[in-house]
């Protein structure tokens, strides 16, 4: 006779993977540790993004030894745009929790998002002290500045993968490619709550960056531009009667 199902999550983790193999399993032992101190029944939702170096291989491993693993795996990679909306659609919690494979990301930080939800709609990660090189560092806050002048937005760290949402109001979202640098944009846009913490920030240990200058620079001001037309043409009415 079998047991009982499984209670429904009331959070989930939601963490795009491409080529992130040596990774996995110190980033699951942290993520169990940390997720002893949270209530309730959680997920962590892996979505591999096509990878090509063994990481879908533990990935399996890591679902058949812990019930709380899921994985959605893609025929080819798509982005992490596209990860995170696999993600956003297939979590099953009410609350979503976004964050990088790569362990640059402090899993120790989420409680604290979690708890800062109260009364919000996402909150938005702060990388402290980050810990990458110089070049990163300069061109990333060139970026957000860049990116809040243009966008008329206040958002310090757009490109901080660690965040909580309400999967009521991710629910509202279209995404498109490139579009995860926006998410706080796009969800003010419909009338969303956003509110910013700072968090943790570590030096990645094991494999490459797989954003540079070369590869982000000029799709991100298209897409920042893209977005920017997004918030001056957005409809914005009030229906006075309907008799």
């Amino acid at each position: 006779m079998s047991g009982s199902p499984a209670p429904r999550p009331g959070l989930s983790l939601v963490i795009p993977v491409y080529n992130e193999r040596e990774n996995l399993a110190p980033l699951h032992s942290e993520l169990m540790a940390v997720m002893k101190s949270v209530p309730g029944a959680y997920e962590m939702l892996f979505v591999d993004d096509g990878s090509t170096d063994g990481s879908a291989e533990v990935l399996r491993q890591m679902r058949a030894a812990d019930p709380q693993v899921r994985v959605l795996t893609f025929a080819r990679n798509a982005g992490q745009s596209a990860a995170m909306d696999a993600g956003f659609k297939g979590a099953r919690g009410d609350v979503v929790v976004t964050l990088d494979a790569d362990l640059q990301n402090d899993p120790a930080d989420i409680p604290r998002l979690v708890e800062a939800l109260a009364g919000w709609d996402a909150v938005v990660g702060v990388r402290r002290k980050r810990q990458d090189n110089l070049v990163r560092r300069v061109s990333s806050r060139v970026a957000n500045y860049v990116r809040n002048r243009l966008s008329d937005e206040t958002i310090t760290d757009t490109g901080c993968s660690l965040k909580a949402f309400r999967r009521a109001a991710l629910s509202r979202l279209v995404l498109y490619d490139g579009m995860h640098r926006f998410l706080p944009t796009l969800l003010k846009m419909e009338g969303f709550r956003v509110r910013e913490i700072p968090v943790g920030h570590r030096p990645r240990r094991h494999g490459d960056s797989k954003y540079g200058i070369g590869n982000r620079l000029l799709p991100s001001f298209m897409d920042l531009l893209a977005v920017r037309w997004m918030k001056r043409r957005k409809l914005r009415y009030e229906v006075k009667d309907d008799i």
